[in-house]
């Protein structure tokens, strides 16, 4: 039997978990408690666990961060909750500088069992202040693993194993996710693994490959080329840093064609990491090209229309399958 979920609600069933069943976790960060967070994922969580464990915090990620940063070397467990992705570079210092490094500067001898978890991504209006999408920044930084949970299942079940992690944890949730829905299985949460991509559909022609919030266009844009009598495979990379090579490698070497969809913009993306990885590791096996689709070179426009055009679409993934199979 399955049930269907909200990925808020495949959240909120991670946290609960997670403060049910080990009691040096705990939730932090605005508006997390009495509000119910930002998004409504934490909501009814305070009055189940009380203030200890879900601590609303002031309106300062730098120091909240920190804080989570020394609870966990002080044997703790935290989830941090930073709202949106833009504060997050509030909180770059104790984040990068200290939480990502701290094991190679100490010699093993200290780590930091620390979970982030944040709102990322554009396509609800909020303007440039709040529609970034800067997870390919943290995946630049050695110490940190960086998850971009696009499913229901991965976003109830990447957080078990991100605590049980010894070294930092950053999970970004693409906001305009929250009220996506989809089944689950009754009973025992769905095993996620946080070391791999994963094939969300198999093809032949073209691999397609993205993360978080494009994975719905993109798939979305496979079944338009099927239509077209194109065979996409599509690749949720998921694990940002480390990036699964062998996968993403399998699929290009079977379909000896790539296109790469990042929400980011161009310069200097992920998307151009991912690009580049393929050229050292596959160049011979490609048939064309590598190709990318990502947002406009802008800050991300409040106008719905300007904004729809500035971010990555199924119509622009389709477009640049066409083009590179002269369609």
């Amino acid at each position: 039997m399955s049930r269907r979920i909200s990925y808020r609600e495949a959240v909120r069933e991670a946290l609960r978990e997670a403060l049910q069943r080990d009691e040096r976790v705990f939730l932090m960060g605005e508006d997390v408690g009495h509000y119910g967070g930002t998004y409504a994922v934490s909501k009814g969580l305070l009055d189940e666990f009380g203030s200890e464990r879900v601590r609303d915090t002031p309106l300062s990620e730098l120091g909240f961060t920190a804080a989570g940063v020394g609870a966990a070397l002080g044997g703790l467990r935290p989830i941090v909750e930073v709202m949106t992705v833009n504060f997050s570079l509030l909180a770059m210092d104790p984040i990068v500088n200290t939480a990502a490094m701290l094991r190679h500067m100490s010699g093993g001898q200290f780590s930091v069992p620390l979970v982030i978890r944040m709102a990322t991504g554009a396509g609800r209006q909020v303007a440039a202040q709040h529609s970034n999408s800067f997870e390919g920044w943290y995946a630049h930084v050695p110490g940190l693993r960086v998850l971009a949970p696009a499913t229901i299942e991965d976003a109830r079940g990447m957080l078990a194993p991100a605590l049980a992690d010894p070294d930092p944890v950053l999970i970004f949730e693409h906001a305009a996710l929250y009220n996506s829905e989809g089944e689950l299985p009754d009973g025992v949460p769905p095993v996620v693994d946080i070391h791999s991509a994963k094939v969300r559909r198999e093809g032949k022609d073209v691999s397609l490959i993205t993360h978080g919030g494009s994975l719905h266009k993109t798939l979305a844009a496979a079944e338009e080329l099927a239509a077209l009598g194109v065979s996409a495979e599509v690749v949720d990379l998921r694990v940002l840093r480390p990036l699964d090579e062998a996968t993403l490698m399998a699929s290009v070497r079977k379909c000896r064609r790539a296109v790469v969809i990042d929400e980011a913009w161009r310069s200097g993306s992920l998307a151009a990491e991912v690009m580049a990885r393929i050229m050292e590791q596959a160049f011979y096996e490609l048939d064309a090209p590598l190709a990318r689709v990502c947002s406009e070179e802008v800050p991300i426009p409040y106008p719905r229309h300007l904004e729809e055009a500035a971010l990555p679409q199924a119509g622009k993934i389709v477009a640049a399958v066409r083009s590179m199979l002269g369609k």
